[in-house]
């Protein structure tokens, strides 16, 4: 982090290696650190913050990427009245990617004052809407979704394993690669668990399926440390309509990117992975997320990233 007073250029004099050109497209190698200026910038009013987090596709790549701005002390978010350059830290976890220029990993919302809905807010909207459906749903501290090992939903599969070893994933093209390549499908298991390796990577679903009203937003939160040494979803942010009636979606499972830290833990059928907090929007979008915009996850149960075809 470049850190108050300090550019991330600055930063980059100090610690970089090599540089690479990205305009015909390059490969990332797994494990490895990229810095890399992103197009846009910024240019906030003095009551508006950003905060950006990776997009589906991206964290069900395997992609860590963090949203880096000039002056800061955290990834991913910038300050209110920001005028200046943004980059991207990208560093692939499981597969190499190929990147070139105008390629996008991350996305970026903007915010005034604190939306995040109240419990009473968020009980009122449950009522409402029924953002899960689950019976007596947990919503202290917002939405709890759980994991899926039944395989009732996937045809007796609870998840996709990734393989070591594969071949390059082009970021930008869509359905290009065979799913069996890259991923091993993950069978039920009759005691309705499922044991995570260490430095292994897996897609997986939530027992819930949730919605996204269009006048709200939805974030999964950082998972509490504290129940188990893994991590939960790379891109957490929900969009608008997401799973919503009028979208085109009735109810969509959240998928769940999940990689294990190290040591192994055993997952159960049920357990609670993750929150869901909702926020207001100033106003409705003019376009929901759903299939009329093209949207690749809308109605979704276990999905990989658009890059695989089954």
């Amino acid at each position: 982090m470049p850190g108050p007073g300090a550019t991330v250029a600055e930063r980059i004099d100090e610690l970089k290696l090599h540089e690479i050109d990205l305009t015909d497209g390059a490969v990332l190698e797994t494990n490895c650190v990229y810095i890399v200026p992103l197009l846009e910038s910024l240019a906030l009013p003095p009551q508006i913050i950003a905060a950006a987090n990776p997009k589906s596709s991206t964290g069900r790549l395997d992609v860590f990427t963090r949203v880096i701005a000039d002056g800061t002390r955290r990834f991913d978010m910038i300050g209110a009245g920001y005028h200046g350059p943004l980059y991207a830290e990208i560093s692939p976890k499981t597969f190499p990617v190929l990147l070139r220029e105008g390629s996008r990993l991350s996305q970026v919302r903007f915010r005034t004052g604190d939306a995040i809905l109240t419990s009473s807010e968020l009980d009122a909207l449950h009522d409402l809407e029924r953002l899960v459906d689950a019976e007596n749903a947990d919503l202290a501290k917002g939405v709890a979704l759980s994991v899926d090992l039944s395989g009732e939903n996937a045809n007796g599969f609870v998840g996709y394993r990734a393989k070591r070893h594969t071949g390059v994933v082009d970021i930008d093209r869509r359905a290009g690669y065979a799913v069996g390549e890259f991923w091993e499908a993950i069978s039920a298991r009759r005691d309705g668990t499922l044991i995570l390796d260490p430095g292994e990577f897996y897609i997986l679903a939530s027992k819930e399926a949730v919605q996204v009203p269009p006048d709200y937003a939805a974030e999964m939160v950082p998972f509490d440390p504290l129940v188990g040494e893994f991590r939960v979803h790379y891109a957490g942010f929900f969009d608008p309509g997401f799973g919503y009636a009028g979208a085109g979606g009735q109810g969509s499972r959240a998928v769940l990117e999940v990689r294990s830290r190290e040591v192994p833990f055993i997952l159960e059928h049920g357990q609670i992975v993750g929150r869901l907090v909702y926020e207001k929007m100033l106003s409705r979008p003019d376009a929901m997320y759903g299939q009329r915009i093209g949207s690749n996850y809308q109605a979704q149960g276990l999905k990989l990233s658009k890059h695989f075809r089954l």
